[in-house]
């Protein structure tokens, strides 16, 4: 007889227990959530809520004090993951001195991704006319637009991308969601940072974060009926004041990372 597998073995994502601090402040005591494979799935809340080290713990460069995270059927952070998980943070992580194609080349044989990425990359993240351009002649957004261009090389099944439309015009904003919206139809699972919250309407899926806990596990279109608001900020306003008012001694935003 077939048997179903659970919710944990089909989840891209599963977090359980979760501890970690932070010299004397407790950022996340006891978290646990589940990601679905194959979504876009965003991380939202206001800074220093933890969204950046519940992403530094799923892509396993955070130091935890308790609890699994499990990606992809494997501990987060081991050898297994390296070419499976992507992860893009908010500042650029290219070479300046080096040509966009220099820097997706070179990243390429990194990771042993094929040189056919290098030009497959250029033309979806758009910059086939600065190819040969250096980065640091490039816009801030080029440049982030490189950078997310090393974290699709290669084909990984997860993308992790931190605040990635963060200063961006509303333009090349768009531009990215459908790119990110294009690589979750092929298959692959994404989970975008921001404190941006109309960018909540273009996610599959939302986890809308406050004070190191989730607070929301929902959908763009729940997120609205639940709190029977008319737009994402009065929305999330309306969670906060519901969760505050359930847990009115907890610390205020910025105690956390």
């Amino acid at each position: 007889m077939n048997k179903t597998p659970s919710a944990a073995a089909a989840a891209a994502v599963s977090v359980r227990g979760l501890r970690v601090r932070r010299g004397t402040t407790t950022v996340f005591d006891g978290l646990d959530v589940q990601i679905p494979r194959g979504q876009l799935t965003g991380l939202l809340g206001p800074s220093g809520c933890g969204k950046t080290t519940l992403m530094r713990s799923i892509v396993g460069v955070q130091k935890v004090d308790g609890g699994t995270v499990t990606v992809l059927g494997a501990p987060a952070g081991s050898a297994a993951l390296r070419h499976r998980v992507a992860y893009d943070t908010q500042a650029a992580s290219v070479y300046g001195d080096l040509t966009v194609e220099q820097n997706l080349a070179y990243f390429a044989r990194l990771i042993g991704a094929p040189a056919s990425d290098v030009a497959r990359v250029i033309g979806e993240v758009g910059l086939g006319p600065q190819a040969r351009q250096t980065v640091d002649s490039l816009s801030g957004g080029e440049e982030y637009r490189v950078s997310l261009g090393v974290a699709m090389l290669g084909t990984p099944e997860l993308i992790v991308l931190d605040e990635p439309t963060v200063g961006l015009d509303p333009v090349l904003r768009a531009e990215l969601w459908g790119l990110f919206h294009a690589l979750a139809e092929r298959g692959a699972t994404l989970i975008v940072s921001s404190h941006v919250m109309d960018e909540a309407l273009r996610c599959d899926r939302l986890l809308l974060m406050r004070a190191g806990r989730i607070i929301a596990d929902t959908t763009p279109q729940g997120l609205l009926a639940d709190t029977g608001a008319a737009d994402p900020d009065a929305a999330f306003l309306a969670l906060v004041e519901r969760d505050q008012a359930a847990h009115p001694k907890l610390r205020r935003e910025g105690d956390r990372s």
